[in-house]
């Protein structure tokens, strides 16, 4: 469910719904309507949701039928690396 992911990626990062609503220059009352199911944020804030985490769409809104690897941790450098990778492997395969 989309409110406990968002409230799951925050503690998961040790961050309150002060800092997160700043992170995503929204109030502190958006995060917590989200949270608590009250709403649901736009497509568009979805998207910046997701791109803040670093995470896909799909992991937010729970939908398991994609493969997904898990970059937390890793350096932006190292990230880059693996997306050249992964485009070379597609590349591979065409």
């Amino acid at each position: 469910m989309l409110s406990e992911n968002i409230k799951k990626l925050r503690l998961l990062r040790s961050m309150s719904q002060v800092e997160l609503a700043r992170g995503l220059l929204v109030s502190k009352q958006c995060i917590s309507n989200w949270e608590n199911g009250n709403i649901m944020p736009s497509i568009e804030m979805l998207i910046k949701i997701a791109k803040f985490f670093d995470v896909s769409t799909d992991c937010l809104l729970d939908m398991p039928d994609r493969n997904l690897i898990s970059a937390d941790g890793l350096t932006d450098a190292q990230r880059e690396h693996i997306k050249v990778v992964i485009d070379d492997l597609r590349r591979a395969n065409a």
